[in-house]
């Protein structure tokens, strides 16, 4: 490209550049989507359909970059581990964040189409941000918290919609689930026909994507799709190398 007098500008260009051999988690997030759900209709306390939506554009994602070994999704949001050797982009936070919220938008718009009646008016937005981890036990610990949230969120609004289909108004249903603990929640559940523990597994756990050798060799890795307990030592221990 030829040299002009206004390439001065680029001066002003600015990287920052992520901390190498580390891991690199890059979450991202529905923008507005308390608005978006309720525009669309999804069904409460959880869409199933909306949740696959979300599980479709995160198994396209992990295809398209194959630095991702592991992702984790619940409600509009999903957590993208790359693997700490990659280089990718250099590095390059800008064009991770950027790339990952752009990408996941698409691939989120393409499928909920064709699931749902797209208006122009109500589209579906992301954002991203990347946060550098550096070691294994704060990367299990972080995927921990985020299976914590989605576990407490969904006890709490399985709770509040039954209390609401029940005869509350969303006023009441709040009012009543203040200072309530895990013990009180389900014990409200119970009383009105309701056993948490037979709650889907992907309402309670999330849903986690894992890259992963394939058992009959004909590919080297296949991204498998689980909705399970990694809270616990034995997810990890089962998959050593997945933070190598």
């Amino acid at each position: 490209m030829a040299n002009s007098k206004y390439e001065y500008v680029k001066k002003f260009e600015r990287e920052n550049y992520l901390l190498p051999d580390t891991y690199v988690v890059i979450r991202v997030d529905g923008k507005g989507f308390h608005k978006f759900s309720k525009f669309y209709n999804f069904d409460k306390p959880n869409d199933l359909k909306a949740l696959e939506v979300m599980n479709t554009a995160a198994y396209n994602l992990m295809n398209q970059f194959g630095d991702i070994v592991m992702a984790y999704g619940d409600s509009d949001e999903y957590s993208f581990l790359l693997k700490r050797s990659s280089e990718v982009y250099q590095r390059r936070e800008a064009k991770w964040v950027s790339l990952f919220a752009s990408s996941f938008t698409a691939y989120y718009l393409m499928e909920f189409s064709k699931q749902f009646d797209l208006q122009s008016k109500m589209v579906p937005i992301f954002d991203a941000r990347a946060v550098v981890y550096p070691n294994p036990q704060v990367v299990q610990d972080y995927f921990r918290w985020r299976q914590v949230d989605c576990h407490i969120n969904n006890l709490y609004n399985t709770t509040f919609w039954k209390l609401v289909e029940s005869g509350m108004t969303n006023q009441e249903a709040e009012n009543r689930l203040i200072g309530t603990l895990s013990a009180d929640k389900n014990e409200l559940l119970f009383k009105m026909g309701i056993n948490y523990n037979n709650e889907p597994e992907i309402f309670k756990k999330g849903t986690i994507f894992v890259r992963e050798p394939r058992e009959d060799k004909k590919r080297k890795q296949v991204v498998n799709k689980y909705h399970i307990d990694l809270i616990k030592d034995d997810f990890w221990h089962s998959r050593e190398g997945l933070l190598q």
